[in-house]
């Protein structure tokens, strides 16, 4: 079985059950050995914010140590992101291995009448998952109610109800008061964690005896047990802070909002309980750190500042009153309002709660359940709910027009579903990825990993060996580029998976340089986002591109080690003194260099962290030595506070290995705007028990780095001043470091200058060299980064690493002359020596 043939089968299934109770999940489960029984679970429901304390949960636990699986819904684009183990989602190959165990299970209940659901499907694919990988907790965000939703099969350590409003009456009941009854039935082994209020509260105390209560300061009736309280909006983070009985925590948020503050008070509850059961250390450090690198996309999602861009798939009017209150922190001069929205909500009351636009722009989502554009536009324009009122289409052309119209000063707030935000979202995160296709083979490997079916890699794979690039579009919108290309005498190839709700499917289009150019000439007059699409493939594939501002940009630049740290793996302790540093710097600086790299800390296996101070201490005294030498200064650290410090003595580019792990990078980013390269990691220092399963190595970890290349462009810096690293040997096998060393060139997919550090590596242990020490392999693999398109080589030995780069350049070179003489003209070369 095929991904697309497994994923085709879970979205087959029935929306919604046929009857009430968990015997159809259970059944599943049962089938599977019951994976729920081995799992320590933290399950969390309530009527809004559920997923957002989720995140915080999960992403507490692992800053704690823990291996944490998430599971939540819906997704965004892709199925598996409901599913994820230590913030990956769960591989192609588990999905499909998971639906040939239950197929048959599901095909034979189907036929009594009884068949899963395609929530319960994916609920259990959870917990199988999540028991497979031998996870310590597991962390459920409900779907819908508490009762009977399927994820009630767990007997959860810990559990939450966040809050309560009215929302599916005709399944949880008719007040607040009885759909709080049904959401209390999370209740577990711990006592319940909850932010409601008045009588939803009262339900909940009549259901569970033991409550922890989580709210603000000064709200109404008893002092809770957990305050909350929200102390404002510094840069894109909210100040939080969280009292407890005995316990206390200062933290900002990357998810704004007043509303978040009650989200991490409960997220926090649910953190200490699990660490206590579990006999497990929370320092206070740690559930700050937790509760601030939580990130859950489209939720109050800033994704521009300049003017101020923001998606939130708030759909009623109470969430959408949350976002205006959230929105009101920012100062702007005009609003231009996206809104699209699903026929059954309350638009009018949706179209009260938000703050009055401008301009408001309506559109309709890609969803059969979405309302017109027509219908929403009059919502607007009754009762002076808007200025002008703009009747758009597709919810990509909507967003394109709102942003065009928008002054720098302005804000771009677009709502009403998540299918909107998810379909706008593809603006910032869809993936060109540039193929090198050179035989059948290779043509056969890039259909597959867009799902396409056999019969459609049988048919295309002799027609794609010329210029292929892969992207991710609407349904629609493939169809266009499909049809297109096709009348230009190109092809298209698209995937074969049947997606729920019209999400994104990958295409690869494969053509000539000059059918390419014909098709965005094409593209730029047509609708559905295709402009917008077209504006990226260019980019893509170098048609058109802006010249270069810095060194990496227009040839492969070479970024050289200082390490001033007494355990690195190649050189330390070798340059701790000053001078011997500098004389080093020099040397560096005399054959050729472009970036030095100065490192405090190093990221080994088995390395002990450093102090930050001791960092700064080794760090900054080098980084003021060699400042006045005619080269970038990088540092590699993974804390903010010494990436501040090296900044103010003179450092150019930030290096972080752990992709910006620490929330106050961000902010260091915003403030300093210096180029900065994220890594790819999953651990750092490396642990090399961590084993970390992969599909497709390379497409995994250009989908893992896209998430962590937008938290920098949402702290200003522009994709040309944001270097991705692969990471080669932080969670990868020796082959897979190959495989990503291979097809370097893929992750110019995410638009950002890519950097490979291999120097020395021990994946050169596979061609006969010793680890730790290959120079050898690390000179023949600089070369070979160079020929794929690597745009920056970290090495330890730069004058032959220098010549390896200049030498996979030398058909196209881009380098100045090596000498004087090579500038009067070709001479001939004397080759009798050789022979």
């Amino acid at each position: 079985m095929e991904y697309h043939e497994a994923a085709n089968f879970l979205f087959d299934l029935r929306r919604y059950p046929s009857r009430e109770g968990l015997d159809a999940t259970r059944a599943l489960c049962e089938q599977l050995g019951n994976p729920q029984d081995d799992l320590v679970c933290v399950q969390v429901a309530g009527s809004n914010g559920k997923g957002s304390t989720a995140r915080m949960v999960e992403r507490t636990l692992r800053e704690a140590g823990f291996d944490v699986g998430l599971f939540t819904s819906p997704h965004l684009s892709d199925l598996r992101e409901r599913v994820r183990i230590d913030g990956r989602k769960v591989t192609k190959a588990a999905t499909v291995e998971y639906v040939e165990a239950v197929r048959e299970h599901a095909l034979a209940a189907a036929a009594e009448g009884d068949c899963p659901t395609f929530f319960e499907a994916t609920t259990v694919l959870a917990l199988w998952a999540f028991a497979r990988a031998e996870v310590d907790v597991a962390v459920l965000e409900v779907g819908i109610g508490g009762r009977y939703d399927a994820t009630s099969v767990v007997d959860p350590l810990a559990s939450a109800v966040t809050s309560v409003t009215l929302e599916h009456t005709a399944l949880l009941g008719d007040t607040v008061a009885e759909i709080a009854r049904d959401k209390a039935q999370v209740a577990g082994r711990s006592p319940l964690v909850t932010a409601a209020t008045d009588d939803a509260l009262a339900a909940v105390r009549d259901e569970v005896a033991e409550v922890v209560t989580v709210g603000a300061d000064g709200s109404e009736g008893d002092p809770p047990d957990v305050r909350a309280t929200y102390e404002g909006r510094e840069g894109l983070t909210g100040r939080v802070r969280l009292d407890g009985p005995d316990w206390s925590v200062d933290t900002r948020l990357s998810q704004l909002g007043a509303h978040q503050a009650e989200n991490a008070g409960v997220a926090a509850v649910l953190v200490r309980q699990v660490a206590d059961a579990l006999d497990t250390p929370l320092p206070d450090h740690v559930l700050e750190r937790g509760l601030a690198g939580a990130h859950w996309p489209g939720r109050f999602e800033v994704m521009e500042r300049s003017p101020l861009t923001v998606l939130d798939g708030a759909h009623n009017p109470g969430s959408c009153e949350t976002v205006a209150a959230t929105l009101a922190e920012f100062d702007y001069d005009d609003l231009h309002l996206v809104v699209g929205a699903m026929s059954d909500k309350d638009h009018a009351g949706m179209a009260d709660a938000l703050p009055r636009a401008d301009h408001v722009y309506t559109c309709r989502a890609d969803v059969d359940r979405a309302e017109s554009p027509e219908a929403l536009a009059r919502v607007f324009r009754a009762g002076d709910r808007a200025g002008a009122v703009h009747v758009g289409g597709n919810v990509s052309d909507a967003l394109a027009r709102a942003r065009e119209a928008a002054g720098p000063d302005d804000a771009v707030l677009l709502t009403g579903s998540l299918y909107a935000v998810a379909e706008a979202r593809e603006v910032w995160v869809r993936p060109e990825i540039p193929k090198r296709v050179t035989d059948l083979d290779e043509a056969r490997a890039v259909l597959e990993s867009a799902d396409v079916t056999e019969a459609g890699v049988w048919r295309m794979r002799g027609k794609s060996v010329h210029r292929v690039v892969k992207t991710r579009v609407s349904p629609r919108q493939a169809q266009y580029l499909k049809e297109e290309m096709l009348s230009l005498g190109g092809e298209c190839a698209t995937s074969g998976l049947s997606t729920q709700d019209h999400e994104p499917v990958d295409v690869v289009l494969m053509g000539t340089l000059a059918q390419f150019k014909r098709l965005f000439g094409k593209l730029d007059d047509q609708p559905f986002g295709l402009r917008q699409v077209a504006e990226r493939l260019r980019e893509t594939l170098g048609i058109g591109v802006d010249p270069p501002q810095y060194p990496w940009e227009s040839r492969t630049a070479v970024m050289g080690i200082i390490n001033v740290t007494p355990d690195s793996f190649h050189d330390g302790g070798e340059y701790d003194a000053l001078d011997e540093a500098r004389a080093r710097a020099e040397a560096m600086v005399d054959a050729g260099v472009d970036i030095l790299d100065v490192g405090g800390e190093s990221t080994r296996p088995g390395a002990d962290p450093v102090p930050v101070d001791e960092e700064i201490s080794r760090v900054v005294p080098l980084v003021e030595a060699v400042a006045d030498l005619d080269t970038l200064v990088s540092v590699d650290t993974r804390k903010a506070a010494v990436a501040r410090a090296a900044l103010d003595a003179g450092a150019d580019v930030i290096n972080d290995v752990t992709g910006l792990d620490d929330p106050g990078m961000r902010e260091v980013l915003a403030e300093y705007q210096p180029p900065t390269v994220v890594m790819h990691s999953i651990d750092a220092p490396v642990d090399p028990s961590v084993d970390v399963e992969y599909d497709d190595v390379v497409e995994d970890v250009v989908e893992q780095l896209r998430e962590r290349v937008l938290l920098a462009e949402k702290a200003g810096l522009d994709r040309s001043r944001i270097l991705v690293d692969p990471g080669l040997g932080f969670g990868k096998s020796k082959r897979e470091n190959f495989e990503l060393l291979s097809r370097l060139d893929e992750f110019h997919a995410l638009g950002c200058p890519v950097l490979v550090g291999h120097s020395h590596k021990s994946m050169f242990s596979l061609v006969g060299e010793e680890s730790g020490d290959a120079p050898s392999a690390t000179v023949a693999a600089s070369a070979l980064a160079a020929d794929r398109g690597a745009d920056v080589v970290r090495v330890h030995d730069v004058p032959e690493n220098v010549v390896a780069v200049r030498t996979a350049h030398a058909l196209d070179p881009p380098w100045p002359p090596a000498d004087s003489a090579s500038e009067t003209g070709p001479e001939r070369s004397d080759d009798s020596s050789d022979e």
